[in-house]
């Protein structure tokens, strides 16, 4: 009688590996996303765990070039930042994204801006190879250079890779390669992780930079065990709403550049084109004379960039007010409403109140917090703010507005785009070594002195 074969539990959000079933995940606590499969011994990509794969010497650091010649750059200056300066040689880059945002479109279009310069292998388990050539066509990609490899196997691409050896490998998308010797189907936990590990392998060995596309769940997470992200040395992810024409690249993860970096795009029917100037964007179309509404500047790796905050507060119909925030932390808005509500005496109780981030935008630094309490006091009083006027500053629980950094850019990319009055910290003038001209700083300690001037 054959023996039973042995299964194991997997999570599907950070790969835990159980022998028996429970309804939630001791790793991450999430409920209801252990999944059976069969249990499989690891393989390399030379064979099993353990097996000797050839001995190889450590070098000196010293001796170790890291010249700029390490890395291929692609000239679309948004993709060229967020990346730290170009595509580094032997990386792995995971590029993740809503469905139809647009990733393989800027994979294709890094095609088009290495041709004639670099040999590309650009691996389809979706689409055909004709799909792919329409695609190209519509995106002015001639494609001399690149190679289109319609193939699900993993080891097969992966010895595709060592016989041709062509400067850049892109595989769309990571949840259609599959490892025979793995009885899981494709795009599961097991799947997925041992894919990436055997083509970051062939990768490295070869000094190859490789794209992988990566499909999100439900939630808006990248698909597959949270190990994945761990795996590559890279991970982007397009932000954006497929009914606006804006796309936003933000690296989550970045071993050879900043993490804090974002890439404003423009999807057109020519494809993603650059945004040099978003500040400009996201302001444009912005109404005037409405309560409600009020700019701030956050620091987005290395440039500052302009953003409009939108605030509405309106008498609910419901016997719980409701809260909901577009762009911005939820705990974050409920917390400034407390500090409005303790140390102004503004009751914001029994209103509803909304918060948008305008142009897609997702405001993570705290110096958006004074803007946006003057955005809600604006719309709780309905009385507009100037269309000229603009905030930052981090506020506290006593109601306190504390210092930001950097503030003499954030001052600098104001007045370029023609504001005329700065309310800011205190501290953070005194900091400044130069009071520039054209832009009249307004300093405050507290909300209560931010709240008079509107």
């Amino acid at each position: 009688m054959a023996a039973k074969q042995k299964t194991v539990f997997v999570c599907n959000d950070c790969g835990f590996e159980t022998p028996k079933w429970q309804g939630q995940c001791p790793s991450c606590g999430e409920w209801n996303t252990l999944e059976e499969h069969l249990a499989q011994p690891k393989k390399s990509a030379k064979g099993f765990v353990g097996e000797s794969v050839g001995f190889k010497e450590a070098k000196s650091l010293f001796s170790i070039s890291a010249s700029d010649e390490e890395r291929y750059v692609t000239g679309i200056s948004e993709l060229d930042r967020v990346l730290g300066g170009g595509i580094v040689k032997g990386s792995i880059v995971l590029l993740s994204g809503d469905p139809g945002i647009g990733k393989s479109t800027i994979l294709l279009q890094v095609c088009k801006a290495f041709e004639d310069r670099l040999n590309i292998l650009y691996v389809s388990g979706e689409e055909s190879p004709n799909q792919i050539k329409l695609r190209a066509a519509r995106l002015l990609v001639e494609g001399n250079n690149v190679s289109v490899l319609s193939d699900t196997n993993t080891q097969n691409v992966c010895e595709y890779i060592k016989s041709d050896k062509p400067d850049i490998v892109m595989i769309d998308s990571i949840q259609t390669m599959q490892i025979e010797e793995i009885s899981s189907s494709p795009g599961s936990i097991v799947q997925v992780r041992e894919s990436t590990n055997m083509l970051l392998r062939t990768g490295k060995s070869l000094d190859i930079p490789i794209f992988i596309v990566g499909h999100v769940n439900k939630g808006g997470d990248i698909a597959g065990p949270k190990v994945l992200e761990h795996i590559v040395d890279t991970v982007l992810y397009f932000e954006g709403e497929r009914n606006q024409s804006y796309r936003i690249l933000r690296a989550i993860k970045n071993r050879f550049g900043s993490t804090n970096e974002i890439g404003v795009f423009e999807m057109t029917d020519k494809g993603l084109s650059v945004v040099e100037n978003p500040s400009a964007m996201l302001l444009s179309g912005r109404a005037e004379n409405v309560s409600g509404g009020a700019i701030t500047c956050v620091i987005e790796g290395t440039r500052p960039i302009l953003s409009e905050i939108q605030g509405l507060v309106t008498t609910t119909g419901f016997g719980n007010p409701r809260r909901m925030a577009n762009g911005y932390d939820f705990n974050r808005l409920n917390m400034l409403l407390a500090v409005l509500e303790k140390r102004l005496g503004l009751y914001f109780s029994n209103l509803d109140t909304y918060l948008n981030i305008v142009g897609g935008m997702k405001l993570l630094e705290p110096a958006a917090d004074l803007a946006v309490c003057l955005a809600l006091v604006s719309g709780l009083r309905d009385i507009p703010l100037s269309s000229d006027l603009i905030a930052f500053g981090e506020v506290g629980l006593s109601g306190e507005i504390r210092n930001v950094p950097r503030v003499a850019a954030r001052i600098n990319e104001a007045k370029s785009l023609g504001f005329k009055k700065c309310i800011l910290p205190s501290s953070a003038i005194k900091s400044l070594r130069e009071i520039p001209d054209g832009i009249e700083l307004i300093g405050v300690k507290n909300l209560k002195q931010a709240i008079s001037l509107i």
